[in-house]
């Protein structure tokens, strides 16, 4: 009874295996890989920065390649799903103090994600970086402080702070006394890029501002206050703080094709990667990305290949599979976030997503054998079905060694964090995460270039991919989310 069981178990877990998928599995080669990664991670590229033409010559490319497959567009009609790139420009800034006016980088600087506006304040509270509990009861809503000694800062993971103590408290505005003024050259008059045009709060406004300003707000007991890192005490002055800039719009787009199912068709598997790397410094340094994660994005390309061809001949998944390569990773998983907030196909129809960060190089500072391995990440969380799809297609097909170091959310590297499925995740659908661990001299460097991946050991990587996915799109029954969502994971 017990060996008959088992083996029903073995035919309800390995379902899709009856259909032969090894012959389509061996048309992801290391030849092709390469092929395709001398392209996504050549010089024309220019590195896929999000936003820029080099991202989407990239995105070109793999569009081309989908069409060229004939998978359906993944969007609507579309190979492209577009999204929103804003960055704000300063293109003036003042401070006054008691109608005295002060010059941009001589005497102070403001925050370039300050609002655009004038402020205007009759007085300013003066509050010492140690001066937490003092502050607890005080009564600082629509308020000017500033902040003698600095602003400490609060490691991840730690919560609080004085800064986090202010915001709670709807501080307007916030003075941080900067010893570092003059400063030589202009600073930066662009903030940093974000999906996110609207917020639901306004965070305090903030300037850093010299001495000789602080000086001018407080007169003669700036020397003395400077020194007592308790201090809570106002005084009056007549500041006018302004911010005049103008905000960017570009876009940038996630590349979707979709290979349409047989009977389960309303049902969907996506396979990820990220395009996108860090771009180029100044005219002649590219950051080159071969590895992260042009070894993802061509190994989805193969992948879509090995499934279309399995159509043609009659061996279409019976769940429709959606490729998809998204941009934004590097910049803060902005395209799978997008994507996940926006979907195309219903998050609840999805049977997971398998997402591919990484797989061209070894680590060497892993021990054992670094040429049959890759670090799989995930497979324990939101299913329990998961695990033993993934160990068992290993087993039967790829027999790689399924390395679990980065598994641990608590991990020092943060990995289960650090790539696009997490967006998957947290809205509830299994994932599952390849990636090689390669965080050496290479990572985030020009010098990941494609000459240096291991090619043979990234396609069986991609098969074992391949042989995952084959059985979670053809198997009778979408993956069970029987694992509860652990939200304090998500809270990083």
């Amino acid at each position: 009874m017990k060996k008959i069981l088992l083996l029903v178990l073995c035919a309800g877990t390995l379902h899709g295996f009856a259909q032969k998928p090894e012959k389509f599995a061996k048309t992801i080669t290391a030849e092709d890989l390469k092929k395709h990664l001398f392209v996504i991670a050549g010089p024309e590229m220019e590195g896929r920065e999000t936003a820029t033409p080099g991202q989407k010559k990239a995105a070109a490319y793999i569009e081309s390649y989908f069409k060229q497959l004939g998978l359906q567009p993944g969007n609507n009609g579309s190979y492209q799903l577009n999204y929103n790139v804003y960055q704000d420009s300063l293109t003036g800034a003042s401070l006054e103090v008691n109608g005295q006016a002060y010059d941009l980088d001589k005497d102070f600087n403001p925050s370039i994600g300050n609002i655009d506006a004038t402020l205007a304040f009759s007085e300013v509270v003066l509050i010492g970086p140690k001066s937490m509990d003092s502050l607890k009861n005080a009564n600082l809503a629509g308020r000017l402080v500033m902040i003698v000694g600095g602003l400490p800062t609060v490691r991840r993971g730690q919560s609080g702070g004085i800064g986090a103590l202010l915001q709670s408290k709807g501080v307007a505005g916030i003075l941080t006394v900067s010893a570092v003024y003059p400063r030589t050259g202009s600073s930066s008059r662009k903030g940093n890029a974000t999906i996110n045009l609207f917020k639901r709060n306004i965070a305090p406004q903030q300037y850093s501002i010299s001495e000789k300003v602080a000086k001018a707000i407080i007169g003669n007991d700036y020397d003395a206050v400077k020194k007592d890192t308790s201090i809570v005490k106002t005084y009056n002055a007549n500041i006018l703080l302004g911010v005049q800039k103008t905000t960017i719009t570009n876009q940038s787009s996630n590349v979707m094709g979709l290979l349409p199912g047989t009977d389960l068709k309303d049902q969907y598997l996506f396979i990820t990667a990220h395009y996108d790397h860090l771009g180029k410094r100044g005219d002649s340094v590219i950051y080159y990305g071969a590895d992260d994660d042009g070894s993802g994005t061509v190994s989805v390309l193969e992948l879509a290949e090995a499934f279309t061809k399995a159509k043609a001949a009659g061996k279409g998944p019976r769940r429709s599979i959606v490729f998809m390569t998204v941009s934004g990773e590097e910049k803060g998983l902005w395209g799978s976030e997008y994507y996940s907030n926006n979907p195309v196909y219903p998050l609840d129809k999805t049977t997971a997503d398998l997402n591919i960060d990484m797989i061209g190089r070894s680590d060497s500072s892993r021990r054992g054998d670094t040429t049959n391995y890759v670090y799989v990440v995930g497979d324990d969380k939101l299913s329990s079905d998961l695990k033993t799809i993934s160990e068992a297609v290993n087993k039967k097909y790829t027999k790689l060694e399924l390395d679990y170091k980065f598994n641990d959310p608590n991990d020092k590297n943060f990995i289960y964090y650090r790539s696009d499925h997490y967006n998957f995740a947290k809205k509830g659908v299994p994932i599952i995460f390849y990636y090689d661990g390669m965080l050496g001299s290479d990572y985030h460097r020009p010098t990941d270039t494609p000459e240096k991946i291991h090619y043979p050991l990234m396609a069986r990587r991609a098969q074992l991919v391949f042989y995952t996915a084959w059985e979670m799109a053809n198997r009778a029954q979408m993956l069970k989310r029987d694992i509860p969502l652990d939200n304090s994971i998500f809270n990083r």
